[in-house]
């Protein structure tokens, strides 16, 4: 008999069909981001679940899976349906081991992509979203050029964004993708872009993805400069 892969969720394949964009939120907990940047970090979750589920598609299509790096690494929501996600109340404290948090993202977007092979179910590019307001505190160039790899060979795509006192230097050299910095502390401009995007991305199939064009977060009034 086959190995039987892990199904992360509550939802079954067999109950819905349909093509799955994964999206893995890298979410930096460390204890510089304690007070108002981790509330308003908390509330653009809470506004992320609220615009994806408001599209019936795309609450069927993305998954959501957060992984949080401060002092440790902790996998607090593995991959589930919009409509099985339930934003986590996120706390700051610790250090800030962003090499660690993109190892952990990278294998689980490997092990999800497995299942959706085993059960027949076709999926997007998946999405690895980074935020971080510091420096890494761990060994994270192995990582980085894991991450440059999957974006290479098109198994996934990244975006890294600056809060305010994240090496801006380090976060250039994790992906091809120039890292945006976020103005202020827009956390809920940031996840309603990212919602927009994913539910503008599961409106078309697979096979399309690279004609999909988002709103530019950069331009004049946006959420975040480069």
């Amino acid at each position: 008999m086959a190995e039987q892969l892990p199904f992360f969720g509550t939802d079954d394949f067999a109950i819905n069909p349909e093509p799955r964009l994964p999206c893995v939120l890298l979410l930096d907990t460390s204890g510089s981001m304690e007070g108002r940047p981790i509330a308003e970090l908390n509330e653009g979750l809470r506004l992320y679940k609220e615009e994806l589920i408001a599209d019936a598609l795309a609450a069927k299509r993305v998954e959501v899976a957060v992984v949080t790096f401060g002092g440790d690494v902790r996998t607090v929501c593995d991959f589930t349906t919009t409509e099985n996600f339930y934003p986590p109340t996120l706390a700051a404290a610790g250090s800030t081991p962003l090499g660690a948090a993109l190892n952990a993202g990278l294998a689980m977007i490997q092990q999800r992509k497995a299942a959706y092979n085993a059960n027949g179910i076709s999926y997007f590019r998946p999405w690895v979203f980074l935020i971080t307001d510091g420096a890494p505190t761990d060994e994270w160039r192995f990582a980085a050029k894991k991450v440059q790899e999957g974006e290479e060979h098109r198994a996934l795509s990244f975006f890294a964004v600056g809060v305010e006192g994240a090496d801006m230097e380090v976060l250039r050299q994790l992906s091809g993708r120039e890292p945006l910095k976020l103005q202020g502390l827009r956390f809920r401009d940031l996840f309603q872009w990212l919602s927009n995007s994913q539910r503008q991305l599961s409106q078309s199939s697979p096979g399309d993805q690279d004609q999909v064009r988002f709103t530019d977060p950069t331009r004049p009034g946006g959420w975040a400069a480069l």
